[in-house]
């Protein structure tokens, strides 16, 4: 039986330029599940300091904050976790009656990854995008042991600051580079955008690469992620991504955390 929506409803919700519903459907889907008293809804903005209001206002749980938001969401919320204080980006927001603080499962989904993937550290890389995914993914290579690659950003400025967080190099473009993993956090490849066929790195690059790493989550084949599957490449998606994040999310703002078992049922639901 569908739980009811009624005056005690916890409403959950996320804000991104490109609204998808993989989060509406996993969070609902447990929810569900669960028995909790929540509702998921996603939404986007052209006037972020009125959204991050209302969600004070209204007394909104938790806010999942995507592209192109997670930095400049900042200085809007009262503090800022450990997780998105060293990264300098938030993709989730919790309140407690009307206090909002800032945090960043991006960081654990990508580190788990790099570890589920059995990724070497030893290997060169070159990471495109410096943004507050990009940072996410930054920060995740460094602790994994990374030394050797790029941060490829044609932003001077972002891409210089990135690098330099993180010990690590920058370019503007790709030409001259070639690197073992390949990774892509910029929006290329979206669903729904301009880029959305866009191939993120050419096929002289990914056929020189050994992993290719793609954290656009829709469509969960982008033309990245395709070509590589197509040349037998191993690659991680921004599927895996997003779902292991949003498990974060939901224990943030729920207090509990699913099982193993559900994670993935919800998961496999939210991806159809």
């Amino acid at each position: 039986m569908t739980n009811m929506i009624n005056k005690d409803t916890r409403i959950c919700m996320s804000l991104a330029a490109r609204p998808t519903n993989f989060g509406t459907r996993f969070h609902n889907y447990l929810y569900q599940a669960l028995g909790l008293n929540y509702l998921y809804k996603a939404f986007t903005t052209d006037d972020l300091p009125e959204a991050i209001t209302g969600i004070k206002a209204l007394g909104i749980r938790g806010c999942g904050v995507s592209m192109p938001f997670k930095q400049v969401c900042i200085p809007l919320i009262d503090e800022l976790d450990s997780s998105a204080r060293v990264i300098n980006s938030v993709n989730t927001i919790v309140n407690t009656e009307g206090y909002l603080k800032g945090y960043n499962t991006d960081y654990i989904a990508i580190e788990t990854l790099l570890n589920q993937h059995q990724v070497p550290a030893g290997l060169t890389y070159a990471l495109k995008g410096s943004g507050g995914m990009a940072s996410a993914v930054a920060c995740a290579l460094k602790h994994h042991g990374f030394t050797d690659g790029y941060i490829i950003a044609r932003d001077d400025e972002s891409g210089q600051a990135l690098a330099k967080a993180h010990g690590f190099k920058h370019r503007r473009t790709m030409d001259g580079v070639t690197a073992d993993v390949l990774i892509n956090a910029t929006p290329l490849g979206m669903a729904g955008g301009k880029d959305a066929d866009t191939l993120s790195f050419s096929s002289q690059e990914i056929d020189a690469a050994r992993i290719i790493f793609d954290v656009v989550a829709l469509p969960a084949e982008t033309p990245l992620i395709r070509y590589a599957q197509e040349n037998h490449k191993p690659v991680i998606s921004g599927a895996e991504v997003f779902a292991i994040q949003a498990v974060e999310q939901f224990s943030l703002y729920t207090g509990v955390r699913p099982s193993d078992e559900l994670f993935a049922s919800a998961a496999a639901y939210a991806r159809q």
